[in-house]
Protein backbone atom coordinates (compact mmCIF):
# COMPACT_ATOMS: atom_id res chain seq x y z
CA UNK A 1 0.00 0.00 0.00
CA UNK A 2 1.12 3.43 -1.00
CA UNK A 3 2.23 6.17 1.80
CA UNK A 4 -0.08 7.77 2.98
CA UNK A 5 -3.48 5.20 1.89
CA UNK A 6 -5.86 4.35 4.31
CA UNK A 7 -6.31 0.68 4.92
CA UNK A 8 -10.35 -0.60 4.30
CA UNK A 9 -9.13 -1.85 7.96
CA UNK A 10 -10.57 0.57 9.65
CA UNK A 11 -14.01 -0.97 9.28
CA UNK A 12 -14.19 -4.25 10.39
CA UNK A 13 -15.03 -7.53 8.66
CA UNK A 14 -18.33 -7.95 10.06
CA UNK A 15 -19.01 -4.27 8.89
CA UNK A 16 -17.85 -4.86 5.33
CA UNK A 17 -19.60 -7.81 4.87
CA UNK A 18 -23.05 -5.42 5.95
CA UNK A 19 -22.32 -3.16 4.26
CA UNK A 20 -22.15 -5.65 1.06
CA UNK A 21 -24.84 -6.62 2.07
CA UNK A 22 -27.14 -3.96 2.29
CA UNK A 23 -26.04 -3.02 -1.04
CA UNK A 24 -27.24 -5.77 -2.70
CA UNK A 25 -30.67 -6.09 -1.04
CA UNK A 26 -31.22 -2.62 -2.00
CA UNK A 27 -29.31 -2.61 -5.39
CA UNK A 28 -29.03 -6.29 -6.48
CA UNK A 29 -26.33 -8.64 -7.79
CA UNK A 30 -25.58 -6.94 -10.66
CA UNK A 31 -25.15 -3.35 -8.94
CA UNK A 32 -22.75 -4.87 -6.03
CA UNK A 33 -20.79 -6.45 -8.64
CA UNK A 34 -20.32 -3.07 -9.75
CA UNK A 35 -19.09 -1.47 -6.77
CA UNK A 36 -16.88 -4.54 -6.32
CA UNK A 37 -15.48 -3.90 -9.47
CA UNK A 38 -14.78 -0.44 -8.98
CA UNK A 39 -13.01 -1.06 -6.14
CA UNK A 40 -10.46 -3.60 -7.63
CA UNK A 41 -10.10 -2.20 -11.04
CA UNK A 42 -8.68 0.89 -8.96
CA UNK A 43 -6.49 -1.33 -6.94
CA UNK A 44 -5.42 -2.78 -10.06
CA UNK A 45 -4.55 0.32 -11.99
CA UNK A 46 -2.34 1.91 -8.60
CA UNK A 47 -0.62 -1.67 -8.78
CA UNK A 48 -2.27 -3.16 -5.45
CA UNK A 49 -3.61 -6.23 -7.24
CA UNK A 50 -3.22 -8.26 -10.43
CA UNK A 51 -5.33 -6.52 -13.29
CA UNK A 52 -6.05 -10.29 -14.59
CA UNK A 53 -7.34 -11.20 -10.83
CA UNK A 54 -10.35 -8.14 -11.32
CA UNK A 55 -13.12 -10.66 -13.47
CA UNK A 56 -15.88 -9.68 -16.09
CA UNK A 57 -18.66 -8.20 -16.46
CA UNK A 58 -16.76 -5.13 -16.32
CA UNK A 59 -12.62 -5.96 -17.83
CA UNK A 60 -10.22 -3.45 -17.32
CA UNK A 61 -9.07 -1.75 -20.11
CA UNK A 62 -5.41 -1.50 -20.02
CA UNK A 63 -3.26 1.52 -21.64
CA UNK A 64 -2.96 0.33 -25.29
CA UNK A 65 -5.29 -2.12 -24.73
CA UNK A 66 -5.73 -4.92 -27.56
CA UNK A 67 -3.59 -5.16 -30.36
CA UNK A 68 -5.45 -3.12 -32.98
CA UNK A 69 -3.92 -2.18 -36.66
CA UNK A 70 -4.51 1.73 -37.29
CA UNK A 71 -6.76 2.40 -40.33
CA UNK A 72 -5.42 3.38 -43.65
CA UNK A 73 -5.57 6.52 -45.09
CA UNK A 74 -9.10 7.38 -46.65
CA UNK A 75 -10.26 4.49 -45.14
CA UNK A 76 -14.16 3.68 -44.86
CA UNK A 77 -15.50 4.09 -41.22
CA UNK A 78 -18.79 2.94 -39.68
CA UNK A 79 -19.68 6.13 -37.48
CA UNK A 80 -18.77 9.68 -37.75
CA UNK A 81 -18.57 9.43 -33.68
CA UNK A 82 -18.12 6.90 -30.98
CA UNK A 83 -18.95 7.74 -27.49
CA UNK A 84 -17.61 5.24 -24.87
CA UNK A 85 -19.21 5.23 -21.91
CA UNK A 86 -23.07 6.01 -21.76
CA UNK A 87 -23.64 7.50 -18.41
CA UNK A 88 -24.43 11.52 -18.54
CA UNK A 89 -22.47 12.03 -22.06
CA UNK A 90 -25.39 10.47 -23.09
CA UNK A 91 -26.82 13.94 -23.47
CA UNK A 92 -24.48 14.40 -26.17
CA UNK A 93 -25.37 11.33 -28.61
CA UNK A 94 -29.08 13.17 -29.79
CA UNK A 95 -27.14 16.39 -30.05
CA UNK A 96 -24.24 15.07 -32.50
CA UNK A 97 -26.79 12.74 -34.51
CA UNK A 98 -29.17 16.44 -34.80
CA UNK A 99 -26.31 17.64 -36.47
CA UNK A 100 -25.74 14.65 -39.00
CA UNK A 101 -23.49 12.89 -37.68
CA UNK A 102 -23.75 9.15 -37.41
CA UNK A 103 -23.45 8.39 -33.81
CA UNK A 104 -22.64 5.25 -31.98
CA UNK A 105 -22.37 4.64 -27.80
CA UNK A 106 -21.31 1.58 -26.22
CA UNK A 107 -21.15 1.08 -22.49
CA UNK A 108 -20.15 -1.69 -20.43
CA UNK A 109 -23.37 -2.34 -18.71
CA UNK A 110 -26.48 -0.19 -19.82
CA UNK A 111 -26.33 2.48 -21.88
CA UNK A 112 -28.69 5.29 -19.65
CA UNK A 113 -28.07 3.77 -16.40
CA UNK A 114 -27.93 6.61 -13.34
CA UNK A 115 -25.55 5.58 -11.31
CA UNK A 116 -25.77 9.35 -9.22
CA UNK A 117 -28.14 11.50 -8.26
CA UNK A 118 -27.73 14.84 -9.69
CA UNK A 119 -28.78 18.41 -8.29
CA UNK A 120 -28.31 21.76 -10.46
CA UNK A 121 -28.76 25.12 -10.20
CA UNK A 122 -31.21 27.81 -13.03
CA UNK A 123 -28.22 27.48 -15.21
CA UNK A 124 -28.03 23.79 -15.76
CA UNK A 125 -31.84 23.31 -15.91
CA UNK A 126 -32.08 26.34 -18.52
CA UNK A 127 -29.21 24.90 -20.14
CA UNK A 128 -30.73 21.54 -21.11
CA UNK A 129 -33.30 23.37 -22.76
CA UNK A 130 -31.46 26.03 -24.25
CA UNK A 131 -29.55 23.18 -26.38
CA UNK A 132 -31.92 22.02 -27.96
CA UNK A 133 -32.49 18.31 -26.56
CA UNK A 134 -35.70 19.27 -24.57
CA UNK A 135 -38.11 21.08 -24.50
CA UNK A 136 -38.89 23.28 -21.62
CA UNK A 137 -42.16 21.98 -20.20
CA UNK A 138 -39.49 18.84 -20.56
CA UNK A 139 -37.59 19.46 -18.11
CA UNK A 140 -39.58 21.19 -16.08
CA UNK A 141 -41.24 17.52 -15.31
CA UNK A 142 -37.80 15.99 -14.50
CA UNK A 143 -37.18 18.61 -11.30
CA UNK A 144 -38.44 16.79 -8.62
CA UNK A 145 -38.01 19.14 -5.67
CA UNK A 146 -36.94 22.96 -5.47
CA UNK A 147 -35.30 24.64 -2.43
CA UNK A 148 -35.63 28.00 -0.36
CA UNK A 149 -31.98 27.52 0.41
CA UNK A 150 -28.70 25.76 0.91
CA UNK A 151 -26.76 25.57 3.90
CA UNK A 152 -22.99 24.61 4.63
CA UNK A 153 -22.25 23.31 8.32
CA UNK A 154 -19.12 22.80 9.98
CA UNK A 155 -18.51 20.45 12.84
CA UNK A 156 -17.69 22.75 16.13
CA UNK A 157 -18.46 26.13 13.85
CA UNK A 158 -21.59 27.72 12.19
CA UNK A 159 -23.87 26.99 9.49
CA UNK A 160 -24.12 29.44 6.34
CA UNK A 161 -27.23 29.26 4.54
CA UNK A 162 -26.63 29.36 0.95
CA UNK A 163 -29.12 30.73 -1.94
CA UNK A 164 -28.82 29.52 -5.92
CA UNK A 165 -27.09 26.67 -5.32
CA UNK A 166 -27.62 23.49 -6.47
CA UNK A 167 -31.39 23.89 -5.71
CA UNK A 168 -33.42 22.28 -8.31
CA UNK A 169 -33.28 18.38 -7.77
CA UNK A 170 -33.13 16.53 -10.82
CA UNK A 171 -34.47 12.89 -11.51
CA UNK A 172 -31.60 11.20 -13.05
CA UNK A 173 -32.68 8.10 -14.51
CA UNK A 174 -35.70 10.20 -16.18
CA UNK A 175 -33.14 12.60 -17.46
CA UNK A 176 -31.29 9.37 -18.77
CA UNK A 177 -33.85 7.80 -20.05
CA UNK A 178 -35.39 10.34 -22.43
CA UNK A 179 -32.15 11.09 -23.33
CA UNK A 180 -31.72 7.74 -24.70
CA UNK A 181 -35.55 7.89 -25.95
CA UNK A 182 -34.31 10.91 -28.41
CA UNK A 183 -31.13 9.20 -29.22
CA UNK A 184 -32.73 5.93 -30.58
CA UNK A 185 -35.34 8.22 -32.74
CA UNK A 186 -32.32 9.97 -34.30
CA UNK A 187 -30.52 6.67 -35.30
CA UNK A 188 -27.69 6.54 -32.60
CA UNK A 189 -26.89 3.07 -32.26
CA UNK A 190 -26.56 1.78 -28.81
CA UNK A 191 -24.24 -0.90 -27.55
CA UNK A 192 -25.35 -1.77 -24.16
CA UNK A 193 -22.89 -4.15 -22.45
CA UNK A 194 -20.30 -3.31 -24.45
CA UNK A 195 -16.50 -2.52 -23.37
CA UNK A 196 -14.10 -0.73 -25.53
CA UNK A 197 -10.89 -3.13 -25.30
CA UNK A 198 -8.20 -1.16 -27.64
CA UNK A 199 -7.97 1.51 -30.33
CA UNK A 200 -5.45 2.51 -32.74
CA UNK A 201 -5.31 5.76 -34.72
CA UNK A 202 -5.00 6.57 -37.97
CA UNK A 203 -4.36 9.80 -40.47
CA UNK A 204 -8.22 9.82 -41.33
CA UNK A 205 -9.85 7.53 -38.60
CA UNK A 206 -9.78 5.55 -35.62
CA UNK A 207 -10.33 1.54 -35.13
CA UNK A 208 -11.63 0.03 -32.06
CA UNK A 209 -11.53 -3.09 -30.53
CA UNK A 210 -14.70 -3.99 -28.83
CA UNK A 211 -15.92 -6.34 -26.70
CA UNK A 212 -19.06 -7.65 -24.87
CA UNK A 213 -18.65 -7.28 -21.23
CA UNK A 214 -19.07 -11.36 -20.26
CA UNK A 215 -15.97 -14.29 -19.95
CA UNK A 216 -14.49 -15.04 -22.62
CA UNK A 217 -15.94 -12.47 -25.38
CA UNK A 218 -13.73 -11.97 -28.55
CA UNK A 219 -13.91 -8.34 -29.34
CA UNK A 220 -14.93 -7.21 -32.63
CA UNK A 221 -13.73 -4.18 -34.96
CA UNK A 222 -15.34 -0.74 -35.67
CA UNK A 223 -14.05 2.19 -36.71
CA UNK A 224 -14.83 5.93 -36.68
CA UNK A 225 -13.71 9.58 -37.48
CA UNK A 226 -13.47 10.03 -33.63
CA UNK A 227 -13.66 8.58 -30.54
CA UNK A 228 -15.35 10.06 -27.48
CA UNK A 229 -13.55 8.95 -24.18
CA UNK A 230 -16.42 9.01 -21.57
CA UNK A 231 -15.33 6.18 -19.39
CA UNK A 232 -14.69 8.71 -16.22
CA UNK A 233 -12.45 7.66 -13.92
CA UNK A 234 -12.13 3.82 -15.84
CA UNK A 235 -10.71 5.76 -18.46
CA UNK A 236 -6.64 4.63 -18.86
CA UNK A 237 -6.57 8.99 -19.28
CA UNK A 238 -8.09 9.58 -16.51
CA UNK A 239 -4.77 10.94 -14.87
CA UNK A 240 -5.93 13.65 -12.76
CA UNK A 241 -3.87 14.41 -9.58
CA UNK A 242 -6.68 14.38 -7.05
CA UNK A 243 -10.06 11.56 -6.33
CA UNK A 244 -13.23 11.73 -4.59
CA UNK A 245 -14.45 8.44 -3.35
CA UNK A 246 -18.12 9.10 -3.05
CA UNK A 247 -21.03 6.55 -1.82
CA UNK A 248 -24.63 6.91 -0.43
CA UNK A 249 -27.83 6.65 -2.45
CA UNK A 250 -31.64 7.60 -1.85
CA UNK A 251 -32.16 6.73 1.80
CA UNK A 252 -36.14 7.09 2.95
CA UNK A 253 -37.02 7.13 6.84
CA UNK A 254 -35.16 9.73 7.43
CA UNK A 255 -36.59 12.35 10.33
CA UNK A 256 -38.21 15.58 9.17
CA UNK A 257 -38.18 18.82 10.77
CA UNK A 258 -35.96 22.27 11.86
CA UNK A 259 -33.27 20.79 13.14
CA UNK A 260 -29.42 20.08 12.17
CA UNK A 261 -29.91 15.92 12.10
CA UNK A 262 -33.26 16.18 10.53
CA UNK A 263 -34.28 17.33 7.21
CA UNK A 264 -36.27 20.02 5.59
CA UNK A 265 -37.86 19.20 2.21
CA UNK A 266 -37.38 22.36 1.04
CA UNK A 267 -33.42 22.90 2.02
CA UNK A 268 -30.31 21.23 0.49
CA UNK A 269 -27.10 20.31 2.48
CA UNK A 270 -24.28 21.25 0.58
CA UNK A 271 -21.43 20.26 2.32
CA UNK A 272 -21.41 18.86 6.20
CA UNK A 273 -18.62 17.44 8.45
CA UNK A 274 -20.07 15.55 11.86
CA UNK A 275 -16.44 14.90 13.06
CA UNK A 276 -13.02 16.06 12.78
CA UNK A 277 -10.07 14.16 10.81
CA UNK A 278 -10.34 10.34 11.27
CA UNK A 279 -8.70 7.34 9.45
CA UNK A 280 -6.61 10.42 7.97
CA UNK A 281 -9.34 11.85 6.19
CA UNK A 282 -11.71 14.51 6.91
CA UNK A 283 -15.34 13.13 5.38
CA UNK A 284 -18.07 15.45 4.15
CA UNK A 285 -22.22 14.64 3.96
CA UNK A 286 -24.29 16.33 1.51
CA UNK A 287 -28.04 15.84 1.90
CA UNK A 288 -30.70 16.83 -1.02
CA UNK A 289 -33.96 16.14 -0.65
CA UNK A 290 -36.14 14.12 -4.07
CA UNK A 291 -39.11 13.03 -4.20
CA UNK A 292 -41.67 13.62 -0.88
CA UNK A 293 -40.14 11.42 1.54
CA UNK A 294 -36.90 10.43 -0.42
CA UNK A 295 -33.21 12.25 0.39
CA UNK A 296 -30.57 11.46 -1.65
CA UNK A 297 -27.23 11.63 1.11
CA UNK A 298 -23.64 10.86 0.07
CA UNK A 299 -20.11 10.80 2.33
CA UNK A 300 -17.20 11.46 0.27
CA UNK A 301 -13.07 12.66 1.00
CA UNK A 302 -10.78 14.76 -0.61
CA UNK A 303 -7.82 12.46 -1.60
CA UNK A 304 -4.57 12.54 -4.00
CA UNK A 305 -5.52 10.11 -6.72
CA UNK A 306 -2.60 7.94 -5.69
CA UNK A 307 -3.65 7.55 -1.92
CA UNK A 308 -6.87 5.49 -2.38
CA UNK A 309 -6.26 1.79 -1.80
CA UNK A 310 -8.04 -1.07 -2.50
CA UNK A 311 -11.28 -1.63 -1.10
CA UNK A 312 -12.01 2.09 -0.89
CA UNK A 313 -15.87 1.97 -1.58
CA UNK A 314 -16.67 -0.61 -0.19
CA UNK A 315 -14.81 0.77 3.63
CA UNK A 316 -16.60 4.34 3.18
CA UNK A 317 -19.91 2.62 2.60
CA UNK A 318 -19.31 0.78 6.24
CA UNK A 319 -18.19 3.82 7.64
CA UNK A 320 -21.39 5.69 5.96
CA UNK A 321 -24.24 3.05 7.75
CA UNK A 322 -22.08 3.29 10.71
CA UNK A 323 -22.42 6.96 11.24
CA UNK A 324 -25.51 8.20 9.14
CA UNK A 325 -27.24 8.23 12.98
CA UNK A 326 -24.30 10.65 13.70
CA UNK A 327 -25.29 12.79 11.19
CA UNK A 328 -29.26 12.49 10.66
CA UNK A 329 -31.98 10.98 12.62
CA UNK A 330 -34.68 8.06 11.53
CA UNK A 331 -34.56 4.75 10.53
CA UNK A 332 -32.96 5.27 7.55
CA UNK A 333 -33.77 2.38 4.53
CA UNK A 334 -31.30 2.20 1.31
CA UNK A 335 -33.82 3.01 -1.43
CA UNK A 336 -30.76 3.12 -4.32
CA UNK A 337 -27.60 2.84 -3.74
CA UNK A 338 -24.84 5.07 -5.42
CA UNK A 339 -21.42 5.50 -5.60
CA UNK A 340 -18.29 6.16 -7.44
CA UNK A 341 -14.65 7.62 -7.99
CA UNK A 342 -14.57 10.78 -9.03
CA UNK A 343 -11.94 12.28 -10.65
CA UNK A 344 -10.45 16.20 -9.97
CA UNK A 345 -7.79 17.79 -11.10
CA UNK A 346 -6.06 20.40 -9.04
CA UNK A 347 -5.13 22.83 -11.79
CA UNK A 348 -1.34 22.03 -9.63
CA UNK A 349 -0.07 19.18 -11.76
CA UNK A 350 -0.50 18.49 -15.55
CA UNK A 351 -4.20 17.78 -16.98
CA UNK A 352 -5.79 14.39 -18.69
CA UNK A 353 -4.65 14.38 -22.61
CA UNK A 354 -5.78 12.08 -24.84
CA UNK A 355 -3.51 9.62 -26.57
CA UNK A 356 -4.15 11.53 -29.90
CA UNK A 357 -5.71 14.08 -32.29
CA UNK A 358 -8.88 11.73 -32.57
CA UNK A 359 -9.54 10.88 -29.20
CA UNK A 360 -11.33 13.62 -26.49
CA UNK A 361 -11.86 13.49 -23.39
CA UNK A 362 -14.96 14.81 -21.94
CA UNK A 363 -16.51 14.72 -18.83
CA UNK A 364 -15.18 13.13 -15.60
CA UNK A 365 -12.45 11.54 -17.62
CA UNK A 366 -11.33 15.15 -18.45
CA UNK A 367 -11.62 16.19 -14.94
CA UNK A 368 -12.72 19.68 -16.42
CA UNK A 369 -14.89 20.49 -13.28
CA UNK A 370 -14.94 21.90 -10.57
CA UNK A 371 -11.77 20.24 -8.19
CA UNK A 372 -13.81 21.99 -5.05
CA UNK A 373 -16.88 20.33 -5.84
CA UNK A 374 -16.02 17.39 -7.45
CA UNK A 375 -19.81 17.88 -9.09
CA UNK A 376 -19.11 16.93 -13.34
CA UNK A 377 -23.09 17.42 -13.82
CA UNK A 378 -23.54 21.25 -13.44
CA UNK A 379 -20.40 21.91 -15.40
CA UNK A 380 -21.36 19.23 -18.19
CA UNK A 381 -24.78 20.45 -18.96
CA UNK A 382 -23.63 23.96 -18.76
CA UNK A 383 -21.34 23.20 -21.85
CA UNK A 384 -23.39 20.59 -23.14
CA UNK A 385 -24.14 22.68 -26.17
CA UNK A 386 -20.67 23.78 -26.67
CA UNK A 387 -19.24 20.52 -26.21
CA UNK A 388 -21.01 18.90 -28.84
CA UNK A 389 -20.27 22.14 -31.08
CA UNK A 390 -16.34 20.92 -30.32
CA UNK A 391 -17.07 17.71 -30.96
CA UNK A 392 -18.63 17.92 -34.26
CA UNK A 393 -16.08 20.44 -35.08
CA UNK A 394 -13.18 17.36 -34.39
CA UNK A 395 -14.29 15.42 -36.69
CA UNK A 396 -13.87 17.28 -39.98
CA UNK A 397 -10.43 19.05 -37.92
CA UNK A 398 -9.26 16.94 -35.17
CA UNK A 399 -6.66 19.25 -34.43
CA UNK A 400 -8.96 21.94 -33.88
CA UNK A 401 -8.03 23.80 -30.80
CA UNK A 402 -11.46 23.61 -28.16
CA UNK A 403 -13.54 26.59 -27.82
CA UNK A 404 -14.23 25.79 -24.15
CA UNK A 405 -12.63 27.28 -21.36
CA UNK A 406 -12.05 26.52 -17.76
CA UNK A 407 -13.30 28.61 -15.31
CA UNK A 408 -10.79 31.39 -13.81
CA UNK A 409 -12.01 30.25 -10.57
CA UNK A 410 -10.45 26.51 -10.48
CA UNK A 411 -7.24 28.14 -11.02
CA UNK A 412 -7.78 29.29 -7.05
CA UNK A 413 -10.38 26.65 -5.95
CA UNK A 414 -7.95 23.70 -7.21
CA UNK A 415 -5.09 24.32 -4.67
CA UNK A 416 -8.20 24.29 -1.91
CA UNK A 417 -8.93 21.01 -3.44
CA UNK A 418 -5.44 19.78 -2.58
CA UNK A 419 -5.30 21.07 0.81
CA UNK A 420 -8.42 19.15 1.80
CA UNK A 421 -6.81 15.74 0.34
CA UNK A 422 -4.14 16.28 2.72
CA UNK A 423 -5.60 17.04 5.84
CA UNK A 424 -3.57 16.90 9.29
CA UNK A 425 -4.17 14.58 11.88
CA UNK A 426 -3.32 13.55 15.27
CA UNK A 427 -3.41 16.56 17.76
CA UNK A 428 -4.28 19.20 14.53
CA UNK A 429 -7.20 17.25 13.62
CA UNK A 430 -9.75 20.25 14.18
CA UNK A 431 -7.37 22.21 12.04
CA UNK A 432 -9.36 21.67 8.62
CA UNK A 433 -12.47 21.99 10.07
CA UNK A 434 -11.90 25.46 11.70
CA UNK A 435 -10.51 26.67 8.29
CA UNK A 436 -13.34 25.07 6.41
CA UNK A 437 -15.40 27.44 8.99
CA UNK A 438 -13.40 30.57 8.83
CA UNK A 439 -13.52 29.95 5.19
CA UNK A 440 -17.12 30.08 4.63
CA UNK A 441 -17.88 32.55 7.44
CA UNK A 442 -15.96 34.94 5.23
CA UNK A 443 -18.38 33.90 2.24
CA UNK A 444 -21.29 34.38 3.94
CA UNK A 445 -20.22 37.71 5.05
CA UNK A 446 -18.68 38.65 1.35
CA UNK A 447 -22.97 38.21 0.24
CA UNK A 448 -24.86 35.81 -1.10
CA UNK A 449 -23.57 36.86 -4.56
CA UNK A 450 -20.02 36.27 -4.06
CA UNK A 451 -20.54 33.00 -1.72
CA UNK A 452 -22.81 31.50 -4.72
CA UNK A 453 -20.60 32.43 -7.18
CA UNK A 454 -17.98 30.08 -5.82
CA UNK A 455 -19.83 27.30 -4.87
CA UNK A 456 -21.18 27.35 -9.31
CA UNK A 457 -17.18 27.89 -10.37
CA UNK A 458 -18.61 31.56 -11.18
CA UNK A 459 -16.50 33.70 -8.83
CA UNK A 460 -14.17 35.98 -10.26
CA UNK A 461 -10.43 36.23 -9.84
CA UNK A 462 -10.56 39.22 -8.12
CA UNK A 463 -13.30 38.48 -5.72
CA UNK A 464 -11.31 35.14 -5.06
CA UNK A 465 -8.15 37.00 -3.83
CA UNK A 466 -10.43 39.09 -1.72
CA UNK A 467 -11.94 35.61 -0.22
CA UNK A 468 -8.32 34.44 0.35
CA UNK A 469 -6.93 37.60 2.04
CA UNK A 470 -9.92 37.85 4.06
CA UNK A 471 -9.72 34.40 5.32
CA UNK A 472 -6.53 35.05 6.02
CA UNK A 473 -6.44 37.57 8.12
CA UNK A 474 -8.95 35.85 10.27
CA UNK A 475 -6.71 32.77 10.91
CA UNK A 476 -3.24 33.59 9.93
CA UNK A 477 -2.43 29.96 10.71
CA UNK A 478 -3.89 29.25 6.83
CA UNK A 479 -0.27 29.78 5.89
CA UNK A 480 0.90 27.00 8.17
CA UNK A 481 -1.59 24.82 6.76
CA UNK A 482 -0.80 26.07 3.17
CA UNK A 483 3.00 25.24 3.38
CA UNK A 484 2.71 22.42 5.23
CA UNK A 485 0.22 20.69 3.00
CA UNK A 486 1.49 21.80 -0.52
CA UNK A 487 4.85 21.75 -1.65
CA UNK A 488 6.90 25.06 -2.79
CA UNK A 489 6.29 24.04 -6.70
CA UNK A 490 2.34 23.72 -6.09
CA UNK A 491 2.29 26.97 -4.25
CA UNK A 492 4.17 28.96 -6.89
CA UNK A 493 1.73 27.38 -9.02
CA UNK A 494 -0.93 28.43 -7.87
CA UNK A 495 -0.08 31.75 -7.41
CA UNK A 496 1.01 31.88 -10.87
CA UNK A 497 -2.12 30.81 -11.97
CA UNK A 498 -4.21 33.26 -9.64
CA UNK A 499 -2.00 35.83 -11.27
CA UNK A 500 -2.72 34.95 -15.10
CA UNK A 501 -6.37 34.90 -14.73
CA UNK A 502 -6.50 38.75 -12.42
CA UNK A 503 -4.37 39.96 -15.77
CA UNK A 504 -6.87 37.96 -17.90
CA UNK A 505 -9.83 39.73 -16.46
CA UNK A 506 -8.91 43.54 -16.93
Amino acid sequence: MRAGAVSPQAASARELDAARERVREAGGEALLARLEHLDAARAARLGHLDAARVAPPWPIEPRGGEVVRAPDRGAAVDYDVVIAGGGLSLLLAPLLASAGLRVAVLDRARIGAAHREWNAGTAEVDALSASGLFARDEVERLVVARYAEGLCRWHGGGTYPVRGVLDHAIDAGGLLDAARARAEALGVALLDGHALVGHAEGPDAVALAVAEARPGAAPRALSARLLVDARGAASPYATADLVCPTVGGVLAGLAEGDGERQIRPDVGEILATTEDVEEGRQHLWEAFPGRRGETTVYLFYYARAGDVGPGALLSLYARFFRLLPRYKDGDARLVRPTFGFIPGWSRLSAPPRAPGRRVRLVGDAAARHSPLTFCGFGANVRELAATAADLARAVEDPGAPSAARDAPVHSGTGALAALMARPAGGARAAEMNALLNTAFAVLHAMGNDAYAALLRDEMQPADFVRFLRETAARRPEVYREVVSALPLRAIGRWGTGLVRELYRAR
